[in-house]
């Protein structure tokens, strides 16, 4: 295996629950050294908040966002804390956080502290809302950002209920969106010498999920609404449910009627246009919930098929899991006799790879101490003071 991207960058992570710990875990699985400050006798909110192993490093909550670091519990609130986590930035190249604004300049860790001992330090910092700004001090959570970006309203249809989403899909966005400011902020670095501070918060990645709607929105007044299309939906079967996309062909309805053996709709005046359909939407939609209740999702796949429509069985996560096409990619990976979802990068000579398993709270207390040239007695001392666990 070639040496890893991100091999010899050491991060600072001071994350917890999901969307700083995605992030950092893909800077892990590439090569980075990163160190987690944990709460001694807590850790990692996700240690716990799912009821399963006492420890929380078998939590596969927790090892699912976890694995390839290193634990260390410190009380970052003494001052012997603080001077520890000051001798570890002069070592480090990234701090990550995703307190609420100003948690990290009340802990004495603001930027320009930080950037004094160690000028080539990157601060990146993952927030609710902002920095600034009447949201930036409310607890940020992804729930809150799905109502308050606009997403939780979207829906395919008036009717539908509002609801919660049933993934933390805002989490990884801005988790994801938070490796690509580190990344580029590092990327910057090779060409000044000088760190800086980057941010991303739920909110501005939700609604950068919707830039299409937004644009549509901000240019026309008009409501995009992809779901909401016409001839686009989701149909019960006997045995299941498919999903249709009647889009990007000269004549979907058309081909729709040849699948379902309906006749052809396209030639009435009243669904002759998109107009048309838009209007008649309820007319149609009821036609296809007819017949597609009539027979087997792959039956129906068949026929939608050969008509080269778009379309798709609605499974399960745990068909999805089963799927071959999982399988091919690569999907699951094994970790000490336990699966899960790896990266969906795909890099043919720099893959990623699983150095360590989830850590156990304060595993690596004593190597990294050791590390930073801490000798045995003063550790003792530390432990004894409740500075480390």
């Amino acid at each position: 295996m070639s040496t890893q991207p991100l091999s010899g960058v050491r991060v600072i992570d001071f994350t917890q629950v999901m969307m700083g710990p995605c992030a950092t875990q893909v800077l892990a699985d590439y090569g980075a050294d990163v160190i987690k400050i944990e709460r001694p006798g807590g850790g990692d909110i996700h240690r716990h908040s799912i009821r399963d192993d006492p420890d929380g490093a078998d939590n596969p909550v927790f090892a699912s966002l976890n694995r390839n670091k290193r634990s260390f519990t410190i009380d970052v609130r003494s001052e012997r804390g603080k001077a520890i986590i000051y001798d570890l930035v002069k070592t480090a190249d990234v701090v990550v956080n995703n307190f609420r604004a100003g948690v990290m300049e009340r802990m004495g860790f603001a930027y320009e502290t930080l950037a004094a001992i160690n000028p080539r330090i990157i601060c990146a910092f993952g927030s609710g809302f902002g920095q600034e700004g009447p949201l930036a001090h409310k607890g940020g959570q992804d729930v809150l950002a799905q109502a308050l970006s606009g997403v939780m309203a979207r829906r395919s249809d008036a009717s539908v209920p509002l609801s919660v989403y049933a993934t933390t899909f805002g989490d990884y966005t801005a988790g994801m969106h938070l490796v690509q400011a580190i990344l580029l902020a590092l990327l910057q670095r090779e060409r000044t010498g000088r760190g800086q501070e980057v941010a991303v918060s739920l909110f501005e990645s939700l609604l950068a999920l919707q830039m299409q709607e937004a644009a549509m929105w901000l240019q026309r007044r008009h409501e995009l609404n992809w779901g909401g299309f016409p001839l686009t939906g989701v149909f019960p079967t006997t045995d299941g449910a498919i999903v249709l996309v009647g889009a990007f062909k000269a004549n979907p309805l058309q081909d729709i009627c040849r699948a379902l053996d309906l006749p052809d709709l396209s030639a009435e005046p009243r669904y002759a246009t998109f107009a048309g359909m838009v209007e008649h939407k309820p007319v149609l939609q009821a036609m296809f919930r007819e017949r597609f209740a009539t027979n087997t999702t792959a039956y129906w796949l068949a026929r939608l098929e050969a008509q080269d429509l778009l379309c798709a069985p609605v499974q399960t996560m745990a068909e999805a899991l089963a799927s071959p096409q999982t399988d091919v990619n690569g999907t699951v990976i094994e970790v000490t006799g336990r699966r899960f979802i790896g990266t969906p990068l795909t890099m043919d000579e720099t893959a990623f790879r699983v150095r360590r398993s989830s850590p156990r709270l304060g595993e690596h207390n004593d190597e990294i101490l050791r590390e930073l040239g801490y000798p045995a007695e003063i550790v003792g001392d530390l432990r004894r003071a409740g500075v480390v666990a």
